[in-house]
């Protein structure tokens, strides 16, 4: 279950939380979005990186 998904039911259980914790919760649910992003792009540089022939060989004579 994703965080944000809890924090969404928090809300609804806690319908009196205060401007700040609303805006706390609202900035940890953006910074979770870009830490999967990041990670997500991460993991598809990774994966274009595991090529064993690329950069085996240099011509350095030309």
């Amino acid at each position: 279950m994703p965080v944000g998904s809890l924090a969404s039911i928090a809300l609804n259980q806690m319908p009196a939380l205060s401007v700040p914790s609303d805006i706390s919760i609202a900035v940890l649910s953006k910074q979770l979005d870009v830490t999967e992003t990041m990670g997500a792009e991460m993991i598809q540089a990774m994966e274009h990186s595991v090529n064993p022939s690329v950069g085996g060989n240099i011509d350095v004579y030309a």
